[in-house]
């Protein structure tokens, strides 16, 4: 089991990547959270088994149909409290 904090960043806003994000993660049997940022990026704590945690990065490294992926910086973190993979307010 592993957690990583995700800052998305490029033209990853007004693309649908939060609703992709909770597709794809949940799809993927990964539990965490995604969330727009004042910045332009997109943030997220994504958790679960190793492999799934990497493809998942993988994936965001390309996105919804409209995005640009510039990076993805990602750390470490402590998983969340909860299941399941959620949309949060803009931070």
């Amino acid at each position: 089991m592993i957690a990583k904090n995700l800052t998305i960043t490029g033209r990853v806003q007004g693309v649908g990547f939060r609703d992709w994000l909770v597709i794809t993660a949940s799809g993927l049997g990964l539990y965490g959270w995604v969330r727009k940022r004042l910045d332009g990026s997109v943030e997220a704590l994504i958790a679960g088994e190793v492999g799934a945690v990497e493809d998942c990065i993988r994936a965001c490294r390309r996105g919804p149909r409209f995005a640009a992926v510039d990076g993805i910086d990602e750390h470490i973190a402590d998983p969340p409290e909860v299941q399941g993979f959620t949309v949060r307010p803009t931070t």
